[in-house]
């Protein structure tokens, strides 16, 4: 085809891709203009188009490096795309929806990510929008007329066929199609063969993150709209698969039946949508979870398989017991031999899971160096968090976690009575305050207790270190005592909610913390006991509904101070009091998208604070969601946790631990106590939401325990 010598604005609005070569220094200008006019929270990357005659009205728009919104393209809500994506002509994108790097998405098609309440008290059009967001991973093809609902993950490499109708969840590397759309076979087969050559630990649902892998080269143009390209066409054996599907949808729909006709227990249906709603809440298909979940599924039984295993010293208390898994989670093992569409391949033995193998030995290798990491920590007098560190009240707590945790005993350089008799001795018996070492007691506020400081979390760490060490705090934390609900509720209005919700969600952990030590003090006493009730009144009653949390993301860091406070608020709060947190679902759709953000999750920039602030919310909220593949999103926070895991391990250093992280953050990236416990309680966290934790050989108690510290506070008054 012959295009014209000078393209108009016309033409580069419905073949964008041309315009990096071919536009005019007036047409640039042009262009700059009409991005400096879309509306909202907007960023534009690098030799970007956005068509003038698109309707690009965001409420946030965030637009990688060398991507498109082509012609009458029509998008609003919160779009967020990695680098080299497309909106062809027409595309509507709609609500809540982000992009991984390098999807394709034909003209036409309508991603969702948005819905209506249809309660039958009211009309539809009075209700209120509901968001769950659709989410999509690298190198996707989504080809022209497809329809994606809201509440949908494709995984990374998946292709869409044209005409499409995608209500559920799709692991990465599916080629799917239909209506409703069904997994056709794994990209990865060598046609004709049926063999897939699979990668274990990318069986799952995958969704990276989009700052990384960015092509370097530019990729080969797309062509004109309409075209093959928008168009993916199906093999002669993948259009007959979609008709044999299509011809077995009645038995295919029953619950727990798999690809290969052979039934998985079954201990709750998976609903079907009421009529006429298959928009409104997607459930992933059986054969799209247990392709989701193959490369967890083969956990069981292979613990015993590391040498030198030692016994769990982690001494769980007998009335917390470690719950039994979610039905189908680590219960039903991936038969040897079984490929994900169901054929069989000649049965093999089976091997050991490379995973949970990695884990054992991590542990163990852990286990064996503890006590030289402690006795490179200790000065011969006291603890400090790393060689040529000043001696802090923290090192000595985190001295006393890992012992515990790795060891099951007290650090060995003093006894037990002694650890305790430091401990406690460091309590002002007035005002129940820890201050550091050399440093004066804090002075407190108006209303009896401290705002900031290290004392606020001595609250934490002396508390549980004299826990797992028996007596616990011998003090009540007065300040904490003796306030009124009057002052709590001021105090906890005036936090910084906005502008540093991260300090506010810590001075709430530190007031909850104290709270719980102070019940074991008051036992016939009138005071302390309406600070919880005020706390979680106040809390639940000022929750956002829309990311479950407290407080507002920023431009300049993005949800880092929402999500890092929300996960000190609800550790100290309904964690800790074992009560369920308000609006998981949303936690957990603004805490998968926080992990996306590269300027905290890129390569290398990883830290314990970030990390762990993402997986305790996660491992939380699916504690009340489920945890198996009918949990909420579970294949992407299965994702996640699997590559965390991949890149944690790999960087204990021997006889020295972990860094806490790269940069200025915290202790830095030198080897020390803080980092080395608070990533041990990140590989458990990591580890169990992929259900292989038990090859650890060992379960926090202390700070990061994953069992409540008490029961609610029923009875409390």
């Amino acid at each position: 085809m012959d295009h014209p010598s000078q393209p108009s604005v016309r033409h580069f609005d419905h073949c964008p891709w041309l315009f990096a070569d071919e536009a005019t220094e007036e047409q640039r200008a042009a262009q700059r203009e009409v991005q400096r006019a879309v509306g909202g929270d907007t960023g534009i990357g690098e030799r970007c188009y956005v068509a003038e005659s698109a309707a690009v009205f965001p409420d946030r728009l965030r637009l990688g490096d060398d991507s498109y919104i082509a012609a009458h393209a029509y998008v609003t809500g919160e779009l967020d795309t990695g680098s080299h994506c497309t909106l062809n002509p027409f595309t509507t994108v709609r609500g809540n929806v982000v992009l991984g790097d390098g999807v394709r998405i034909g003209a036409h098609t309508s991603l969702l990510g948005f819905n209506h309440s249809m309660a039958p008290d009211r009309p539809v059009f009075r209700q209120p929008l509901t968001s769950r967001g659709i989410r999509i991973g690298d190198d996707v093809w989504i080809g022209s007329h497809v329809i994606v609902v809201d509440g949908v993950t494709i995984g990374d490499h998946c292709v869409i066929g044209a005409g499409a109708v995608v209500t559920r969840s799709l692991p990465a590397w599916s080629v799917a199609a239909g209506n409703p759309a069904r997994v056709l076979r794994d990209r990865r087969e060598v046609r004709g063969t049926g063999t897939a050559e699979v990668d274990p630990a990318a069986a799952a649902t995958g969704i990276r993150p989009h700052a990384s892998r960015t092509p370097t080269t530019r990729p080969a143009p797309d062509p004109e709209p309409g075209a093959a390209a928008d168009n993916p066409q199906l093999a002669p054996h993948d259009r007959r698969a979609v008709q044999m599907a299509a011809a077995a949808d009645t038995e295919a729909a029953a619950p727990g039946r798999r690809p290969d006709d052979s039934r998985t227990p079954t201990t709750r249906p998976i609903p079907g949508p009421e009529p006429g709603a298959t928009a409104g809440d997607p459930q992933p298909a059986p054969h799209d979870r247990r392709t989701v979940e193959m490369a967890a599924a083969a956990d069981t039984g292979t613990a015993a398989a590391a040498p030198g295993r030692q016994p769990d010293h982690s001494r769980t208390p007998t009335t917390h017991p470690t719950p039994n898994p979610e039905p189908g989670a680590d219960t039903e093992t991936a038969a040897p031999g079984r490929r994900p569409g169901g054929g069989r391949t000649p049965a093999t033995p089976p091997s050991p899971d490379p995973h949970a193998a990695a884990l054992a030995v991590f542990a163990d290798t852990a286990r064996d160096q503890a006590a030289g990491i402690l006795d490179r920590c200790w000065d011969g007098e006291r603890y400090v968090d790393r060689p040529g560190a000043v001696p802090t009240v923290r090192a000595h707590c985190d001295a006393v976690e890992i012992a515990d945790l790795l060891l099951g005993v007290a650090p060995e350089h003093l006894s037990a009575e002694e650890h305790i008799g430091r401990l406690s001795g460091l309590q002002d018996p007035k005002s129940g305050l820890v201050p550091e070492f050399g440093e004066p007691l804090p002075v407190a506020d108006a209303d009896g207790f401290i705002g900031e400081g290290a004392a606020l979390y001595h609250v934490l760490c002396v508390g549980y270190a004299l826990d797992l060490l028996g007596p616990g705090l011998p003090h009540p934390v007065r300040g904490v005592r003796d306030m009124t609900t009057r002052h709590l509720v001021a105090r906890l209005e005036s936090l910084p909610w906005r502008t540093g919700a991260w300090g506010a969600g810590a001075w709430v952990d530190s007031l909850a913390t104290a709270a719980h030590w102070n019940l074991r003090h008051s036992a016939g006493s009138e005071h302390g006991h309406g600070t919880p009730e005020t706390l979680f009144g106040w809390l639940l009653t000022r929750a956002d509904p829309w990311t479950g949390m407290w407080g507002s993301p920023s431009a300049e860091e993005g949800r880092l101070q929402l999500v890092n406070g929300y996960y000190r608020l609800t550790r100290g709060s309904f964690a800790q009091f074992g009560l369920p947190v308000p609006y998981p679902e949303r936690v957990v759709d603004a805490v998968l998208d926080h992990a996306r953000d590269a300027r905290h999750f890129g390569p290398g920039r990883e830290n314990a604070c970030n990390v762990l602030d993402v997986a305790h919310p996660l491992w939380l909220c699916t504690q009340q969601l489920g945890r198996g593949a009918d949990g909420y999103r579970s294949g992407e926070i299965h994702d996640w946790a699997e590559r965390q895991l991949t890149t944690v391990l790999p960087r204990w250093q021997d006889g020295r631990g972990f860094g806490f992280g790269p940069g200025d953050a915290g202790p830095g990236p030198e080897p020390g106590l803080q980092g080395t416990e608070m990533w041990l309680a990140i590989v458990w966290y990591l580890a169990d939401l992929l259900g292989r934790s038990g090859e650890l050989g060992y379960r926090p108690r202390g700070i990061h325990r994953p069992e409540p510290a008490r029961q609610g506070i029923a009875g409390l008054s």
